[in-house]
């Protein structure tokens, strides 16, 4: 069941605009297309890489947020067999998805936006994933920092933040992606024709003593540990 973690709508309207591109019809050819297609040949950076991600730095009590179809929580290594997940989006249809998928390890489900202070009842996680996240929510990396602020209130001690996001500059775009990009900014699927890895790395910088950037294709993977 979906818990809403929120009472109120989402304050940012164009937020809520990119997460209803998520519709159980796209979620349907979400794998394939996105996570199969997209990911190597337009943006360059395999799922292969995205999962291997994963599995170096999941934990036993995890909060994912921007779930899309569940495809890396459902196919990672935890270190436990019975971790504590809880998952975290806008889009009821992807909380649904992702559940449904990962029915097994019982997931707890909220639905709330993450440029508010996130209030779940649940703390103490040892790793929290953002993948492809942040590309979505809208405005430049500059403001979408307070992301990282709300969510380190959300780690125990050691534990570590990751993720991905397609960059809209200072990445390699190739013919698809260069041509692409606009639309899904156009649409509001995107927000990231101004997202560059320097914003992205002053962003963790200013709110965690340790962190790493690194790219791959278009995409930068990024950690970032309290």
């Amino acid at each position: 069941m979906v818990r809403k973690a929120l009472d109120v709508p989402p304050s940012d309207v164009a937020a809520a605009r990119g997460a209803a591109a998520y519709a159980p019809a796209a979620l349907a050819f979400y794998d394939l297309a996105v996570l199969g297609f997209s990911n190597s040949f337009i943006w360059k950076c395999p799922s292969r890489v995205i999962l291997d991600f994963y599995n170096q730095h999941i934990s036993d009590r995890h909060l994912d947020i921007g779930v899309g179809t569940g495809y890396f929580l459902d196919l990672c290594r935890f270190p436990s067999p019975a971790p504590t997940i809880a998952l975290l989006d806008l889009n009821p249809n992807s909380l649904t998805k992702t559940a449904g998928r990962l029915r097994r390890y019982n997931p707890s489900c909220h639905m709330g936006d993450v440029l508010q202070p996130i209030e779940i009842g649940l703390t103490g996680f040892g790793s929290i994933g953002l993948n492809y996240l942040l590309h979505c929510v809208p405005g430049d990396l500059v403001s979408k920092s307070i992301v990282f602020q709300h969510l380190k209130t959300l780690l125990r001690d050691g534990g570590v933040m990751f993720g991905s996001t397609i960059l809209g500059t200072g990445v390699p775009h190739g013919f698809l992606a260069t041509n692409l990009m606009p639309i899904y900014n156009a649409k509001g699927i995107f927000s990231n024709l101004e997202d560059c890895q320097k914003d992205l790395k002053a962003g963790l910088k200013a709110h965690f003593s340790e962190y790493t950037v690194r790219l791959e294709g278009c995409v930068a993977l990024f950690s970032a540990r309290k």
